[in-house]
């Protein structure tokens, strides 16, 4: 949907077009549920890890919680903020996040990957604020630059390379997972804005040889693709972390063996409260509970793509789009991994899987959003 013909400058200051009656609250319904369970798992897969690393049972429970809350007034503040007024900031707000992902590359390592910038209280990992930040430079560009793009495909090469440099500064981390995540939102978020597709194709095609190089350079990654592909061929060995989550999901039946029931999460699956938290969450909750996360980020999907759709504005509708397809997008790769449909990468179970600063961003995503959803009625257009 192009907005970009229908208004001469976006209304967007109209200050009871941001009242909390407009707010898409089946849509903030959705989250608290996925917060709440995401903390009961939580603690259940983390519990006895934590005691075998010296801390009291509720450690990773009680930071985790400590995140969420502040993880709502970031929302609560993102909800309230004039999208409009903020727009002059993204582009230096995208600038700065290159930095950060720079200096994030000259930190010591945490087991031989450079992803945190070590803040004291917590560990800043920019490549989830980053998500934010693309997000919003894509919608801001596209809005702006909509009329120039149709008629010159050269106005794609500045978003496109920004895009790019970002993504690159990720995967030296190392991290294929987030920038294969964030292209294909970029790429979708393009196609929404009514770029044409074979405009969208060319980078896509440009991006394959690069991905082929990166799993020539890296042996590990071509263990990891061997050991997506037959993983039980060395269970003990390159394939125990996907076999162990197989086994998990597996032996949760229907209904599960009940919250705290998991036997995978007793030091048989690596650091289950991370990245393969769902395999715990399949094997107490099993099949059904399962299905019933699963739709919950397919609700978060629909809600989202009708709130992008009655946005007043195409920056809006595509930074409340994008920011939809980050989440779900990413809670689709994380439970696909888990049951072996794709190989294993380090992305992290939205509002499950421990980390202040997946939390944050994912609740400053969250509140944008609602933000979004607020202005949807009673817009008066100029």
């Amino acid at each position: 949907m192009d907005f970009s013909s229908r208004r001469a400058r976006p209304a967007y200051n109209v200050i009871q077009n941001r009242s909390l009656k407009f707010m898409d609250y089946p849509f903030f319904f959705i989250v608290v549920i996925l917060l709440m369970l995401g903390l009961v798992m939580l603690f259940s897969a983390s519990a006895l890890y934590a005691v075998n690393k010296g801390q009291d049972s509720m450690f990773y429970a009680r930071k985790q919680a400590f995140y969420m809350a502040l993880g709502f007034v970031l929302m609560a503040v993102a909800a309230r903020v004039d999208l409009e007024k903020i727009r002059r900031y993204i582009k230096p707000a995208f600038i700065a996040t290159l930095v950060l992902l720079a200096v994030t590359l000259a930190m010591p390592p945490v087991a031989h990957v450079r992803r945190w910038i070590p803040l004291g209280f917590m560990k800043l990992q920019m490549s989830e604020f980053a998500k934010i930040a693309l997000v919003l430079y894509l919608a801001d560009f596209f809005d702006r630059n909509m009329s120039r793009i149709q008629a010159n495909w050269k106005e794609l090469l500045k978003p496109f390379g920004a895009m790019m440099l970002m993504l690159a500064l990720i995967a030296a981390e190392p991290d294929l997972g987030t920038p294969a995540l964030l292209f294909g939102v970029a790429m979708l978020t393009a196609f929404a804005a009514g770029v044409k597709l074979r405009y969208i194709l060319a980078p896509v095609a440009a991006v394959i040889p690069i991905v082929i190089e990166e799993l020539i350079r890296k042996p590990y990654r071509i263990a990891r693709l061997k050991n997506f592909l037959s993983p039980w061929q060395d269970a003990s060995g390159t394939g125990y972390q996907l076999v162990q989550s197989l086994l998990a999901v597996g032996s949760g039946g229907w209904f599960g063996k009940g919250i705290g029931a998991s036997k995978l999460k007793l030091m048989y699956l690596p650091e289950p409260h991370t990245d393969f938290i769902f395999p715990v969450v399949a094997e107490e909750l099993g099949l059904v509970g399962g299905l019933f996360i699963a739709g919950l980020f397919t609700a978060m999907l629909v809600k989202g793509a009708r709130i992008a759709r009655n946005a007043p504005s195409l920056y809006t509708s595509l930074a409340a789009l994008g920011l939809t397809l980050v989440m779900v997008l990413q809670a689709y790769f994380n439970l696909a991994m888990a049951i072996g449909l794709i190989p294993t990468k380090g992305i992290p179970l939205p509002f499950f899987s421990y980390g202040g600063s997946s939390i944050l961003a994912s609740m400053i995503m969250v509140g944008i959003i609602l933000n979004v959803s607020a202005h949807r009625s009673g817009q008066k257009w100029q």
